[in-house]
């Protein structure tokens, strides 16, 4: 199997309403779609969504970037994915976004082959129930507090908070949304690097009782160092986001005990492989992971629910951001159940493709 031709799309997607983290905010999520067609003709499907603050990305550098990486790509065997992270990593630093969704193509291309779902060609199995839970966007508490309402009432059973932009307003929010959603559903928040570590401290100690099952990056990421102070003075579990790029990032919070928790995202961990490696280590040091993402389609998420058969460790499951569109392109794939629990199908590979009416209104990119 050889790579004849790789294809990119530039999608930008409204979404439903304004989504806001203490990183920014956004109306429109913009995808990267990437097609791998082999020798043969088979086809082989990926995708990130650049966000400059976390990966450094944009949807720009993603077409310039790869661009060169698929010029040194044609004619490679998608399936050795070794080689193919080899040859992406040795041409350029991080571009994690870009690469990884070439290296899913790759990916799909290789259970395809298998004619494997890909799930089972990376050696998991479907020994799981996967429920996502639901995003509150952060905005003034009693918008935060409705819409939390609102997502219990659609039958949503775990709700993730973003805070981050005051600490103290983030104390109100989380009491108040608690107080409104009840003792039953399960409340993780996330301040995407929002407070200062005395900051952190104080706001993990004051909802202690409100039953939080953990907190997703409360400080600045390179100062990860700072985070044993923080850990060493929470009641409430703390997870590693974007101080964990990849797999040399999770030594490095191991070896320091700076993280109770993971947070792989295939966008910052280059894709399936490297993040298969952070698994090997949550593996060994016993340390659930949550799989998540950068608001891209049913594309990515499928790939996100055939990784998150791949381990037992992989306990927590942030699966809703194409539930924010307006519109989906994806033809196949994961799909939602009336309980938010999520199902895949049995097909090789990632058992979907994408709308080709929808391809032909994005910019798009071809490199044979």
């Amino acid at each position: 199997m050889k790579i004849r031709k790789i294809e990119f799309f530039k999608a930008r997607i409204k979404l439903k309403k304004t989504f806001i983290t203490s990183l920014g905010r956004r109306d429109y999520t913009t995808s990267i779609f990437v097609k791998i067609t082999t020798v043969k003709g088979l086809t082989g499907w990926g995708e990130c969504s650049p966000f400059p603050p976390i990966v450094g990305e944009t949807p720009e550098t993603c077409f310039i970037v790869g661009k060169m990486l698929a010029e040194q790509l044609i004619g490679e065997d998608p399936s050795d994915i070794n080689r193919v992270v080899t040859i992406m990593d040795k041409m350029i630093y991080a571009h994690t976004g870009i690469k990884s969704a070439i290296e899913i193509a790759c990916q799909d291309l290789s259970a395809q082959k298998a004619s494997l779902p890909l799930y089972s060609h990376l050696g998991g199995q479907k020994d799981k129930t996967i429920r996502t839970d639901f995003t509150i966007s952060l905005d003034e508490v009693d918008a935060m507090v409705q819409d939390a309402k609102d997502r219990v009432e659609q039958g949503f059973k775990t709700l993730k908070i973003k805070v981050g932009d005051n600490w103290k307003t983030d104390i109100k929010r989380l009491q108040s949304i608690r107080e409104a959603v009840g003792p039953h559903i399960d409340l993780r928040i996330d301040a995407n690097q929002g407070w200062k570590k005395n900051e952190a401290i104080k706001v993990l100690n004051e909802v202690a009782g409100l039953n939080i099952q953990y907190c997703e990056e409360p400080i600045n990421k390179r100062k990860y160092f700072q985070l044993k102070k923080v850990i060493n003075n929470s009641p409430i579990k703390i997870m590693a986001d974007e101080s964990l790029m990849d797999h040399i990032d999770a030594q490095k919070l191991v070896k320091g005990r700076y993280c109770d928790y993971f947070n792989i995202k295939l966008g910052k961990s280059s894709g399936l492989h490297k993040a298969g490696k952070i698994l090997e280590i949550a593996e060994k040091h016993g340390i659930l992971t949550q799989i998540g993402g950068f608001v891209e389609s049913r594309l990515l998420f499928t790939a996100n629910c055939h990784l998150a058969y791949t381990s037992a460790q992989v306990k927590f499951f942030d699966f809703d951001s194409p539930l924010f569109h307006e519109f989906d392109p994806i033809i196949g794939g994961m799909e939602y159940q009336p309980d938010w629990t999520i199902t895949i199908p049995e097909e090789p590979g990632l058992g979907l493709k994408i709308d080709n009416d929808y391809l032909k209104e994005c910019e798009s990119m071809v490199v044979e």
